[in-house]
């Protein structure tokens, strides 16, 4: 593995960063005042990311995107994550990122011209629901969720939550059980198009996260499905194979998620060392003369170095070999990068005194919006069994149905 930045994206960083550091950094403060009031000035930042040739850095070119590898992909990720708003305003956010690839790959050509290709020029929003309030997050394959077949239409009936961006998306990709009688648990759901006009498609509430609601992208929702009526040809690659997609979806959504917590972590630290200079415990005795400031700093250093280096190798992984057989790798990042994230958000806060719990730095904000980075996309716990389950089989350790 080459340690060095791609030489494709090397002499881009700076320039991106600045970018990042003069027209997106500002806007942190407006994000109190809410979505309506943020979305026309990160469109005109949109636009501009646009002229500079920056547009969906991790996209397909034949679709207006960079076309940059995972790998590359991740340095670029880290200057967005530095800020909130970074990579909404360079179009690969979530869920549109994952939704432009899992289209790109299992979509129809009439599903590309009439979903992906608006969505991937940005002129539309898209969310993924998924998620059930009655049934567990981190087990993909067991949902209420059903889409029963009725002459030349699929009729969905459910209830989801956590469907991010849900408020102002055109479309959403609903996963539902079509096959509930097939012995098989992982080929009983599809994935099915729904455009959020469908009558029967109702969005209950943007659920609050930490005592915010959000709203527009940054929203989480819940959605009611009641007799909602779409085409056949909605459906999303076979019948059946809604499980497969969702880990084609999932697998690399989590490394890009962890690409995006290496610049949260960036960006804290930064503040953590600014703060040891220039706060003062007396007159003429900056904070970073404490021990335990000193502790925090290298600590969060080589936290910080140390979980980059396995998220690079992870997305090595994948660009070399595919997503599957860097399942391992993945997981490993998942829990490693978040906890890395969590430790330290909690100390840069913590060196901010007062100031740290104010929406006046960014901290509070991804303190209360980064928390769920140990539980979506599969819990810290789910991915270290897992991961250990691989390691001990390879040992000889019996699986549960008793087999070596």
């Amino acid at each position: 593995m080459d340690f060095s930045t791609p030489s494709r994206v090397a002499d881009l960083l700076p320039a991106i960063r600045a970018f990042v550091t003069e027209r997106i950094q500002p806007l942190e403060k407006r994000m109190p005042e809410g979505w309506s009031v943020l979305e026309p000035e990160l469109e005109r930042v949109r636009a501009e990311v646009r002229q500079r040739g920056w547009w969906a850095p991790f996209f397909h070119r034949e679709h207006g995107g960079m076309g940059l590898s995972l790998m590359e992909f991740a340095f670029v990720s880290e200057e967005l994550g530095r800020t909130p708003l970074g990579h909404y305003a360079f179009h690969c956010q979530a869920p549109d990122v994952g939704n432009m690839e899992i289209l790109h790959e299992f979509g129809t050509g009439d599903q590309k011209r009439t979903w992906l290709e608006p969505l991937a020029a940005g002129g539309i929003r898209s969310c993924f629901s998924m998620t059930e309030p009655a049934m567990p997050g981190s087990n993909p394959a067991w949902m209420a969720t059903r889409a029963r077949l009725e002459g030349d239409s699929w009729v969905i009936d459910g209830r989801k939550w956590f469907t991010t961006a849900a408020e102002g998306a055109t479309f959403a990709i609903v996963m539902a059980v079509t096959d509930p009688e097939q012995p098989n648990v992982y080929a009983r759901a599809s994935q099915i198009i729904v455009p959020m006009d469908t009558p029967g498609v109702q969005l209950v509430r943007n659920i609050p996260v930490m005592g915010e609601a959000g709203g527009g992208w940054a929203s989480h929702g819940e959605i009611s499905y009641e007799k909602v009526r779409v085409p056949l040809a909605n459906l999303l690659g076979e019948r059946g194979a809604g499980f497969v997609i969702a880990q084609a979806r999932l697998g690399p959504g989590r490394i890009h998620h962890c690409m995006r917590w290496i610049g949260i972590c960036q960006r804290s630290f930064d503040l953590l060392c600014d703060r040891a200079v220039s706060r003062e415990m007396s007159p003429g005795r900056p904070l970073g003369l404490k021990g335990t400031i000193q502790q925090w700093i290298a600590e969060s250093r080589a936290e910080i170095d140390a979980a980059r280096l396995l998220v690079l190798h992870a997305a090595w992984r994948i660009d070399r070999d595919g997503a599957y057989a860097a399942r391992d790798d993945i997981s490993m990042i998942k829990f490693v990068v978040a906890n890395t994230l969590f430790r330290v958000l909690d100390r840069a806060i913590q060196a901010h005194g007062a100031l740290g719990i104010t929406d006046d730095t960014p901290l509070a904000w991804w303190f209360r919006h980064e928390r769920g980075a140990r539980i979506y996309d599969g819990p810290d716990e789910v991915h270290q069994a897992s991961v250990a389950r691989h390691i001990l089989r390879a040992r000889g350790l019996p699986d549960r149905r008793g087999g070596a």
